[in-house]
C-alpha cells in the first residue's frame, strides 16, 4: 500500500500544480513561479497567489477530510453508500451556518466553522439518540433511517431560512452548492488540527474499526463496546464533516467515492484504508476543482455538480451489484 499511497500523493501534487496554471487564462510555469516567489502586483500574480493557491490547498484538505469522514460512516453503518450527508451531518452543519449567517452575516470565519462543527455534532447526536431510542442499540439500519429523517427535517428548515432572508439568499445558495473558490485560508487554523487529530485517533482505533465491520454479536464477543464505539466514530466523522462544510459548503460524493476507490486500490483493513482513502479524497477534490473551471466556461460550476457526474454513476453501479447489501 505504500506504493499506492505514494502514487496518489504524487498525483495529488501534480493536480495541485496544474490547478495553479489553469483557469480562464492559462498561465505559464514561469508566471506561476514568479507569482509564488515574489510579491508582484500584476493581475496574473494576484490571481495565482490569492485565488488559485488557496483553493488548491482547501480542495486537498477538504477532500481528505471528507474521505475520512465517509470511511468512518461506511464502517459504523456497514453500508457501502453511507457518507456524512446520509446521516444528516452535512445538513446539520449547513443548517447551523445558514441560521448564523441569516442572523449576522458579518461573523468571522473561525466562528462560522465552530458553529458548523457544533451543528454537525448536534445532528449526529440527534441521529444516534433517535436510533438508540428504538431499543436496538443504535443498529446500522436504525441509524440510517434516523439519519434520513433528520437530514430531511434540517434541509426543510434550511430552505425556510433562505426564503425568509432574500438579502443573503444569493450568497447562501452559492455556498450551499459547494465550492473551494473565494474561501479564506484562516479556516485551516481549525481544519488542519481537527483533521490531523481525527486521523491519529482513527489510526489508534484501526483494529476496533476492523472488528466493527462484522456483526454486532461478533464484535461484542471480541470485546468491542459496539454502541460506544459507533457513537465515537459518528461524532468524529461529524466533527470532520462540520469543519469541511463550514469552509466549502456541503460538498457531496467525496465521502462516498473515496473509500470505494481505496478498496479498489487493494487496501484492506483500516490501517491501509485510512491513508489511501485520505489520498483519494484529496485527488478527487483537486480534480473536481479543476474541472469546475471549464464545465460551464467561462462561468464557474459548483464542485458538487462536477462530483455528481462521477458519483451518481458509481452509486448506480453499487446499487446494481448483486452481491452488495445496503444494510
Amino acid at each position: 500500500m505504500e506504493r499506492v499511497f505514494g502514487m496518489l500523493t504524487l498525483l495529488g501534487l501534480g493536480l495541485f500544480v496544474l490547478g495553479l496554471h489553469l483557469g480562464i487564462r492559462l498561465n505559464s510555469p514561469g508566471e506561476v513561479l514568479r507569482a509564488l516567489l515574489s510579491d508582484g502586483s500584476e493581475a496574473a500574480d494576484l490571481i495565482i497567489r490569492n485565488f488559485r493557491l488557496p483553493r488548491g490547498i482547501l480542495a486537498a484538505v477538504i477532500g481528505a477530510g471528507l474521505g475520512l469522514a465517509g470511511l468512518l460512516m461506511q464502517t459504523v453503518t456497514r453500508n457501502p453508500i453511507a457518507e456524512p450527508g446520509l446521516l444528516g451531518i452535512n445538513a446539520g452543519a449547513a443548517f447551523a451556518v445558514v441560521a448564523l449567517l441569516t442572523y449576522d452575516p458579518t461573523v468571522s470565519t473561525l466562528f462560522v466553522m465552530a458553529v458548523a462543527a457544533i451543528g454537525g455534532l448536534g445532528a449526529a447526536a440527534l441521529v444516534f439518540g433517535l436510533a438508540f431510542s428504538t431499543g436496538a442499540g443504535a443498529s446500522p439500519i436504525h441509524m440510517l433511517l434516523a439519519g434520513v429523517t433528520i437530514a430531511a427535517l434540517l434541509n426543510a428548515g434550511l430552505q425556510v431560512l433562505i426564503i425568509l432572508d432574500e438579502a443573503v439568499m444569493e450568497e447562501l445558495l452559492f455556498w450551499l452548492s459547494g465550492a473551494f473558490v473565494d474561501r479564506p485560508l484562516t479556516g485551516l487554523l481549525i481544519a488542519l488540527p481537527v483533521l490531523a487529530a481525527s486521523t491519529l485517533m482513527a489510526f489508534f482505533f484501526h483494529n476496533t474499526l476492523d472488528v466493527l465491520q462484522t456483526d454486532d454479536a461478533t464484535a461484542e464477543t471480541l470485546g468491542v463496546p459496539v454502541a460506544r464505539t459507533r457513537a465515537f466514530a459518528v461524532l468524529l466523522a461529524a466533527l470532520i464533516a462540520g469543519v469541511c462544510v463550514a469552509m466549502a459548503g456541503p460538498v457531496a460524493f467525496v465521502g462516498l467515492i473515496a473509500p470505494h476507490l481505496a478498496r479498489l486500490s487493494g487496501a484492506r483493513g483500516h490501517w491501509e484504508l485510512i491513508p489511501v482513502t485520505i489520498a483519494w479524497g484529496a485527488v478527487l477534490a483537486l480534480s473536481a476543482d479543476i474541472l469546475a473551471r471549464f464545465v460551464l466556461y467561462p462561468t464557474e460550476a459548483p464542485v458538487s455538480a462536477v462530483l455528481a457526474i462521477v458519483g451518481v454513476p458509481l452509486l448506480i453501479w453499487l446499487l446494481r451489484r448483486k452481491r452488495l447489501r445496503l444494510i
